[in-house]
């Protein structure tokens, strides 16, 4: 058991900013456990079900999922302050659309087969939250996957067809199964879970805590943080 590496299960959608923040954390707190082996596996999580294919305006989704402009502020606020202490610069002004994140999973799940999942999801978040690009088109899709060196000619057969669609839907049940409702989530090899956008040093000791888990058997859960379904 020493010798396996540590399976952390991440439970995201590609449309929240926290779970950016969360990814970023959590890097970070795997570069301060360099003896400890890891691999990281994405599951999708559906913040916005039954967000229709082409997307909805994005000021009129944030201003219907947070409220007025007062609270808008602080949340936002919040989360730029939060991505500037792990360097993301966040640039909100330049969303136009929030997309369907159905697709987005969708070139997770591919990429993840050839070992490309972590950049993959960087590529998103970069994408969305950085350039403003919308996700949820299928050509910014294709292109992000060039990018990462996936062929692009088998992604578009995919996006034109109904491969995978059920078992993202299926995973994000899954999720709910588990007692998931916000994001991000993590699970350290099936023992230990948080949810959140925890603090560097919060994942560090769970780094450390599965070391004993691994023998112990025992669980753990928190919470702190995070987005969820309305």
């Amino acid at each position: 058991m020493q010798d396996q590496p540590l399976v952390i299960d991440v439970v995201f959608d590609a449309i929240c900013p926290w779970c950016y923040v969360g990814k970023r954390r959590l890097e970070a707190a795997l570069a301060q456990r360099p003896a400890i082996p890891a691999v990281r596996r994405w599951h999708p999580f559906l913040l916005n079900p039954q967000m229709p294919q082409e997307g909805m305006d994005w000021t009129a989704y944030v201003t219907r999922k947070f409220g007025g402009e007062a609270r808008l502020k602080r949340v936002f606020d919040a989360i730029v302050t939060a991505g500037e202490s792990i360097g993301i610069p966040f640039a909100f002004e330049r969303i136009r659309r929030t997309p369907s994140t159905i697709d987005a999973h969708r070139l997770v799940r591919r990429a993840a087969l050839t070992g490309r999942g972590a950049d993959t999801v960087e590529a998103l978040f970069r994408a969305y939250f950085l350039e403003g690009l919308d996700t949820g088109d299928r050509d910014v899709l294709v292109a992000i996957g060039e990018g990462l060196g996936l062929d692009g000619g088998e992604l578009r057969r995919l996006f034109a067809s109904q491969e995978d669609v059920t078992a993202i839907y299926d995973e994000n049940a899954r999720a709910h199964r588990l007692g998931i409702n916000g994001v991000p989530s993590y699970m350290f090899n099936g023992q230990l879970a948080i949810s959140g956008a925890q603090e560097q040093q919060v994942l560090v000791r769970m780094l450390d805590l599965s070391r004993v888990a691994r023998e112990s058997g025992f669980t753990l859960t928190e919470s702190e943080g995070g987005m969820s379904r309305p």
